[in-house]
């Protein structure tokens, strides 16, 4: 790749004037005036922007080598209402990271707690903003190698009123839920194609395993 081709903007091109937070709920909507360095050395006017604060977020691609399964979740989602098939969506598996909490722990608690597996190995595939044009959230998306034999159920911490149902399915099965256009979420979507574009290699590294 060429060096043109890369940005050299670092945190010191940009200036937030003001910052005010007119809501604070499970996420927090934050208010900016700001400017920033252009394409070709000036700055930018004073913009607002407004920006959704939420906690990163760690999901991960459950994935049995042996039986050539992978295991997804289904659950109701009420950013998903306008939906026209169905609010409820398939998923992987994923989790908010606490404060000093370790991405890789997450994936193993949330793993056992949205699908009753154990993450036998880990994987990391890629990390990225969800929406930066109007929300701060980074994800961490990993795969992580399980056993699915007993895999399946009904899960999830009834404290967080969270009813998700795991089931299993193969891989080509699971590749053609997402040709069809089946699956509507980010992180299922991109972690299966990884699998798509890794998977005989990452099949024969876990199955020496």
């Amino acid at each position: 790749m060429s060096k043109e081709n890369i940005t050299t903007f670092t945190q010191n091109d940009y200036e937030i004037i003001k910052r005010e937070v007119p809501y604070q709920g499970v996420f927090r909507m934050a208010r900016y005036q700001l400017r920033f360095r252009l394409f070709n050395g000036g700055w930018s006017q004073v913009l607002v922007r407004e920006v959704m604060e939420r906690k990163s977020a760690v999901g991960v691609l459950l994935y049995d080598p042996i039986l050539d399964h992978v295991v997804l979740i289904e659950q109701f989602r009420p950013g998903a209402i306008a939906n026209p098939q169905s609010p409820w969506l398939i998923e992987i598996v994923a989790g908010v990271i606490e404060p000093n909490e370790d991405p890789k722990s997450l994936a193993i608690r949330e793993a056992q707690e949205e699908a009753d597996c154990e993450i036998l190995d880990l994987y990391p595939i890629c990390e990225y903003f969800v929406s930066p044009g109007g929300s701060n959230e980074f994800f961490q998306l990993f795969c992580g190698r399980i056993d699915a034999a007993a895999a399946g159920g009904f899960h999830g911490l009834p404290e967080e009123n969270e009813d998700i149902r795991s089931f299993t399915l193969t891989v080509d099965e699971a590749f053609i839920l997402l040709q069809e256009g089946k699956i509507k979420t980010s992180p299922a979507i991109i972690s299966l194609q990884w699998l798509q574009f890794n998977h005989e290699w990452l099949k024969q590294l876990w199955q020496t395993k």
